[in-house]
């Protein structure tokens, strides 16, 4: 069981990460991210290749790319990246084992959007 304490967690073995991402038991990972660009060959071709070749993930499982990232978002450290008006912007980096049992460091950008009040994925993309 992982507990979630301020700015940090503690799992289940007692370990403890410092600064993961505010509100991470309650993201939002908007599915159009993904079918509209990052996995939408006719959007970004390249980042489609990428995610296909690294992780094994394509328009067709996108779902449970959605689901890896949400269950590993609390094992990985968040990085502030400032607010420009919008709400505070976090950077993480997680590494995830993918479809095709491959690992791969998956770079993660959020915004805490103070309009919509919630947690929500901006950007997407396999950090080399």
């Amino acid at each position: 069981m992982t507990k979630i304490r301020g700015e940090h967690i503690i799992k289940s073995d007692g370990e403890k990460i410092l600064n993961v991402l505010p509100n991470a038991d309650k993201i939002v990972i908007p599915i159009e991210k993904f079918t509209k660009y990052v996995l939408n060959e006719n959007a970004d071709k390249d980042k489609t290749i990428v995610f296909e070749l690294a992780l094994g993930y394509n328009i067709n499982n996108v779902d449970k790319l959605i689901d890896n990232i949400k269950n590993n978002i609390l094992n990985f450290p968040a990085k502030p990246k400032g607010n420009k008006g919008y709400g505070e912007l976090y950077e993480v980096i997680v590494t995830l084992k993918g479809e095709n049992g491959k690992m791969a460091n998956v770079l993660t950008g959020w915004i805490d959007d103070v309009k919509m009040g919630e947690m929500r994925l901006i950007t997407v993309h396999i950090d080399d």
